[in-house]
């Protein structure tokens, strides 16, 4: 994969093309960084706080691509759907009507994703789709309300690996019938001693949506945050033009 010789602008700011983009987890995080961004999601998302483009992404991505407009950008972002493969979606759960036929979407995207020629990552949560995993980040090493593990594989760069700093106690809410207190609310589902919406928005540190659904399927911004900040130290680090 041919590597940038120097970073896309946008203003006095990189510019970040954010995939599968949701209601802007990771959207905020990187900006929080230092990036301006872009977002694409198939659904409407109303709540998202940047420019975005509403439509199937992977069929974006190749469309930025064809056109050569994928070279306004500095990075790429991308959350495919991890409905393949998880718990909820296969197994005894299938007679719960979860088990239908979910499309693995992560290897289409990083084929296009080394197309670009750019920097990115791919954000899994764990147990689901297949990733490299070049990053795992826990709430528990920004000091968040969520255990919430996410894992990034890293196309064309490197990003250091945080220590895994001990978890405090459990996750709270109901496990088999029984309930459990913990320092932890648990960022999905509904029901079963979940968190309210503001709970769940401190836990989180998102305040700029209370959708649950929203809320439940974003990355804290955290995470990106510390992502984007290593990206930018890396491009300096090695003498790159950020």
């Amino acid at each position: 994969m041919t590597q940038p010789t120097t970073f896309r602008r946008d203003g006095d700011r990189p510019l970040l093309l954010d995939l599968f983009s949701c209601a802007g987890g990771a959207a905020i995080g990187y900006a929080r960084a230092g990036f301006h961004v872009h977002g694409c999601d198939i659904a409407h998302r109303p709540n998202y706080p940047f420019p975005y483009h509403r439509g199937d992404a992977l069929a974006y991505l190749a469309h930025l691509i064809a056109t050569g407009e994928i070279q306004r950008y500095a990075f790429v972002h991308a959350s495919p759907p991890c409905q393949h493969g998880c718990a909820l979606t296969v197994g005894t759960n299938a007679s719960q009507g979860w088990g239908r036929v979910h499309v693995d979407l992560v290897a289409p995207t990083r084929a296009l994703l080394d197309e670009t020629g750019l920097p990115y990552v791919i954000e899994q949560p764990n147990g689901r789709a297949k990733i490299r995993k070049d990053l795992t980040l826990c709430g528990e090493m920004f000091g968040l309300g969520v255990i919430r593990h996410r894992n990034f594989e890293a196309g064309g760069w490197t990003v250091p690996q945080p220590a895994h700093v001990p978890h405090r106690g459990r996750v709270r809410g109901y496990r088999h019938g029984q309930y459990y207190d913990g320092p932890y609310v648990a960022a999905y589902g509904n029901g079963g001693g979940k968190p309210s919406i503001p709970e769940l928005q401190a836990a989180m540190g998102i305040t700029w949506t209370d959708v649950r659904e929203e809320l439940t399927e974003a990355i804290p911004p955290a995470y990106t945050e510390y992502i984007g900040r290593a990206l930018l130290a890396s491009r300096a680090t090695l003498g790159v033009a950020a």
